[in-house]
């Protein structure tokens, strides 16, 4: 028997679509297990941390990418790369900092968002997609990049735009390599 073309991309979507029910279902619940929103923001940080550093040996298997050589090449390949492989969306890159570590991560569609319309009025302090921080965070700590991830951003929260900021925390290191 042969496939049929459309087969994979259909089963993708199909998959994307049942991952996004379920996220939203796993927000609602955290929702009702936790009173702040702040423990909630946590909660979804540490389970996205755990899936990031996971996710990180799956991403080199797949992509076979190469050794990023600063923040600049990273951001643009957590964007271009990885994004677009696990969410099916690129996000636009910007450095926000002269000393080049900060960049922002503007997405233009957020797919975890596909069927929420708005945060309710009681959980205006919730960051319903902070999963992704977390799993970007974890992701980087793997490689030994150790960084600081957060919502700027967010259009549940009437903002124009989503989005996220990564604060690389560590000197970029100049690594001479000497002959013995």
């Amino acid at each position: 028997m042969s496939r049929s073309p459309g087969r994979k991309q259909e089963n993708h979507k199909i998959s994307r679509e049942l991952f996004v029910l379920t996220y939203g279902a796993l927000v609602a619940q955290l929702c009702k297990d936790y009173e702040k929103d702040e423990d909630v923001n946590a909660c979804l940080d540490r389970m996205g941390y755990s899936i990031g550093i996971r996710l990180i040996d799956d991403f080199l298997a797949r992509s076979a990418v190469k050794k990023c050589r600063s923040y600049s090449e990273t951001a643009d390949m957590i964007a271009q790369v990885a994004f677009k492989m696990y969410l099916g969306i690129t996000p636009s890159v910007s450095c926000s900092s002269a000393t080049g570590n900060e960049f922002s991560l503007i997405l233009d569609k957020n797919p975890l968002v596909e069927f929420v319309e708005e945060l309710p009025a009681e959980r205006a302090s919730l960051c319903y997609c902070n999963l992704l921080c977390g799993v970007i965070r974890g992701a980087l700590e793997m490689v030994h990049l150790a960084a600081e991830v957060t919502f700027l951003q967010d259009r549940l929260k009437g903002d124009a735009v989503t989005e996220i900021g990564i604060t690389f925390l560590r000197k970029p290191e100049d690594r001479k390599h000497r002959r013995n």
